[in-house]
């Protein structure tokens, strides 16, 4: 099933705020409500909670997404340790990881030349390297040459590759090459059929970093400002921001995120100061956001909550591969619902009535 999630217009949840609660709580509570929707409503084995939890670092180390379908069986591994020994000018400098394929060494030319070719022109790779491990233990492939015997017997103790297996490189720089590896993974189990259609299987991707550093080079907030950094007030305080995590949490299944959630930030004092590693001033703060900074004030109990899509959990149940299918009224590119005729013209005197003055630019 491909991913098709962006849609514009209305959309269904179902929407969990827990006052004095947990993360866990919050997994506890959701984990049944799912488990039971899917069971229900589906004639495939669901995956039994508690569903794995995942930190974010290891989902994007090992799938190369932090919307990882385990349904396909491939893990990606990081060998730039052996690659900065072995002078290999396309792998110099990069970071060097790994998908091998079980096997994969009978799969014909035609296979590896089409993975390439998808690489390049799907992913804007530069190139994708592959060997396969023949039986007698030596490498073949276009890179084979360049490894030497030690390096070829540390690699596959490192990957836990045997003869008969075939394994792609993907060498690029941070961020770049763990996206890249996703998307190769992914379409190695398309390809393949490695993936299980009659199965759904989910996870909690826990342990999201708080901050990070934007296209322009600032610290920002990396997911939702709004959410409780884990250790409170002492980590902010004391650690670097880009070390510190939050309590936020995504529930994927087969590759689709339903919702995300948090452990609320509820305390002011918290509030200002994780504004203010991102930048912000405390009167930034009561002038964007003074609602909630006026509620915090009066004292709120530690909450949590999520909100996992109806549309999007309707979209797997269906086998539906675009959520616009399960939609009564999809809006189209430019929020337009076609079948409506919406939106139209709006006279004076209905936006006299909800208050409403247009300045039109002459």
């Amino acid at each position: 099933m491909q991913e098709q999630i962006v849609h514009l217009g209305e959309f269904y949840q179902l929407d969990m705020e827990m006052a004095f609660s947990t993360q866990e709580d919050v997994f506890e509570i959701m984990e049944q409500v799912i488990y039971n929707t899917f069971t229900k409503f589906s004639s495939k084995k669901v995956a039994e909670y508690p569903f794995p939890r995942i930190p974010y670092k290891e989902a994007m180390e090992k799938y190369g997404t932090d919307k990882p379908d385990l349904r396909n069986p491939l893990i990606i591994k990081d060998v730039t340790n052996i690659f900065e020994k072995i002078d290999l000018k396309v792998f110099n400098g990069k970071i060097v990881k790994t998908i091998t394929l079980p096997e994969g060494a009978n799969e014909p030319r035609t296979f590896y030349d089409g993975m390439t070719d998808f690489a390049i022109n799907e992913c804007k790779a530069k190139g994708l390297a592959w060997i396969k491990i023949l039986e007698d233990g030596e490498f073949q492939g276009p890179i084979a040459k360049f490894i030497d015997e030690e390096s070829k017997k540390q690699f596959m103790i490192q990957t836990d590759t045997k003869p008969g297996d075939s394994v792609f490189f993907i060498a690029e720089h941070k961020n770049i090459v763990e996206k890249l590896a996703g998307e190769i993974r992914k379409e190695i189990g398309i390809r393949l059929d490695l993936i299980d259609k009659e199965v759904y299987k989910f996870c909690w991707i826990v342990d999201f970093p708080m901050y990070e550093i934007n296209e322009s080079g600032k610290l920002d907030f990396c997911h939702n400002p709004f959410s409780m950094p884990q250790g409170g007030l002492e980590s902010l305080n004391t650690k670097s921001p880009l070390d510190i995590l939050a309590y936020q949490y995504d529930i994927v299944c087969n590759g689709i995120e339903l919702s995300s959630g948090a452990v609320r930030n509820h305390s002011p004092e918290i509030m200002v100061k994780a504004f203010e590693i991102a930048g912000y001033t405390e009167d930034d703060i009561k002038n964007k956001f003074s609602a909630l900074y006026k509620a915090f004030e009066y004292g709120a109990p530690p909450h949590a909550g999520i909100a996992p899509g109806v549309d999007r959990m309707l979209m797997l149940l269906t086998e539906e591969e675009n959520i616009r299918e399960v939609i009564a009224f999809p809006m189209n590119s430019k929020a337009q619902d076609l079948l409506m005729n919406a939106p139209g013209i709006v006279t004076d005197k209905q936006l006299s009535e909800v208050h409403i003055k247009l300045y039109v630019k002459k």
